[in-house]
């Protein structure tokens, strides 16, 4: 079965579904970005101060201290299930869109590579491999492009009823 386009044939209660799904899913997402943004000053640094602490920074303005492991563990092992589900998902959304191939095929891998990047990162980072943070940092921007661009096609293609020739 040919899977290109298929989503424009879908019933309107499944668009309906399928759109109020990603529409939630994706508050559910920038929601965490927010958070990401409260805690860890978006930037490498940032990043790598919510993980190992800042208790030897004399000019800190808020005292955070080192992970343990087992919060480690937990944030690790919580991320990557959550977003590996949630890609997942989204990656089914995407094969049934009208893409180019390798593009598709793109949308629908790469976000599980920065799920193991961004997360397993994290835990290296944390491990003492402090230029991870970089990595970490780069594979969460990639990971927010892809679900923000595949949210993006997989909504504008529900709302068409045909594909253009």
């Amino acid at each position: 079965m040919p899977l290109n386009g298929l989503i424009f044939t879908f019933p309107k209660e499944i668009k309906l579904l399928i759109g109020a799904f990603v529409i939630v899913l994706s508050i559910g997402f920038f929601t965490g970005l927010l958070f990401v943004g409260e805690t860890s000053s978006v930037n490498p640094n940032g990043i790598e101060e919510q993980y190992l602490g800042n208790e030897n920074d004399e000019n800190a303005t808020v005292m955070r201290f080192k992970k343990s492991n087992k919060e480690m563990l937990t944030l690790v092992h919580n991320h990557i299930l959550s977003m590996s589900i949630i890609f997942f998902l989204i990656g089914l959304l995407v094969s049934v869109t009208k893409l180019n191939k390798k593009f598709k095929l793109f949308l629908i891998i790469e976000p599980f590579v920065s799920v193991i990047l961004t997360f397993g990162g994290l835990y290296l980072l944390w491990k003492g491999w402090f230029w991870m943070k970089y990595i970490v940092m780069f594979s969460g921007v990639l990971m927010t492009f892809t679900f923000t661009l595949s949210v993006v096609i997989i909504l504008k293609q529900l709302l068409k009823n045909t594909p253009k020739a």
